[in-house]
């Protein structure tokens, strides 16, 4: 069901509240430049500094936008088993394709724990749901053998694997038939080497006909081609984590025009040096 190059999707800010017709004009361009699903309210949405109600409506404008015409995957996740059953039981009846769910922060949870959140959310879900394992952000890691015993819940389908290793991947697609995919940008490639099915990304805010173009390649047994892709986009998978995503990404997809370089505190504009390596690398791309 998932597969591709997948977005993790920027939230457009005006004057601090969301700004839905940016957000719904953010869903055309995909639909355009061949990305495979949308991911409103994640870690690169800025879901951290959302309420309840204006993350449902997020979600609610991402699937109107869509329209059925790409699959809408929605980030519910929270380090609140209940909160995380809420969120994603409101994308459910919403109608969203799934949901991603980061797994709990802050409070770390033993690998237990861990299975027992997601069970829980998946056995209360009517959509299915993707693991998200993040260990930078979330100070714990769902380790292989806890992925392979949630891989048997039904509803659990697919894993964004976000730990930087391909060993973890490797153990990952030995252990158990759970579709894999990318959480890390410059990544996707080794991973589907080892069998990964896309990425979710946070560069294909900026070219997502480019990180298609990468996936696609791939995926219909082009290696030497999607090798070529993945070399052109490395500078710009970097560039985009010289600081806390989403920061450069939002700047970049503004320097594109299409939303206004605006962000929720605790995150704030990027350091001008940084930005001027940020659109460096774009002018060379010929991007601006």
């Amino acid at each position: 069901m998932f597969s591709g190059s997948i977005v993790a999707l920027v939230t457009p800010l005006n004057n601090g509240a969301v700004d839905e017709k940016a957000l719904a004009e953010l869903v055309e361009f995909h639909i355009a430049n061949g990305t495979s699903a949308v991911v409103p309210c994640g870690t690169t949405g800025e879901s951290a500094t959302m309420d309840h109600k204006e993350h449902i409506r997020c979600i609610q404008v991402v699937l109107e936008a869509a329209a059925g015409r790409i699959q809408v995957i929605a980030g519910t996740g929270s380090n609140s088993t209940r909160e995380a059953v809420y969120l994603t039981g409101e994308a459910g009846r919403l109608g969203a394709d799934a949901a991603l769910l980061v797994s709990p922060y802050y409070n770390k949870p033993t690998q237990e724990g861990l299975y027992q959140h997601y069970r829980t959310v998946a056995e209360s879900s009517k959509i299915p749901i993707i693991l998200y394992n993040v260990p930078s952000r979330t100070g714990s890691n769902i380790e292989p053998e806890t992925v392979a015993r949630l891989s048997e819940v039904p509803k659990v389908a697919a894993i964004k694997e976000a730990s930087g290793s391909l060993d973890q991947a490797s153990k990952i697609a030995s252990l158990c038939g759970i579709t894999i995919l990318s959480g890390d940008d410059s990544l996707p490639l080794p991973l589907m080497s080892v069998g990964a099915k896309g990425v979710i990304s946070v560069a294909a805010n900026v070219v997502p006909d480019r990180v298609a173009a990468l996936t696609g390649t791939w995926l219909a047994g082009d290696a030497e081609g999607a090798r070529k892709i993945h070399y052109e986009l490395f500078p710009l998978f970097k560039v985009l984590f010289i600081e806390t995503n989403p920061i450069p990404v939002k700047a970049a997809v503004a320097a594109l025009g299409k939303v206004r370089e605006e962000y929720r505190l605790p995150l704030c504009p990027m350091a001008e040096s940084n930005k001027a390596k940020l659109l460096t690398v774009m002018r060379g791309m010929g991007l601006i």
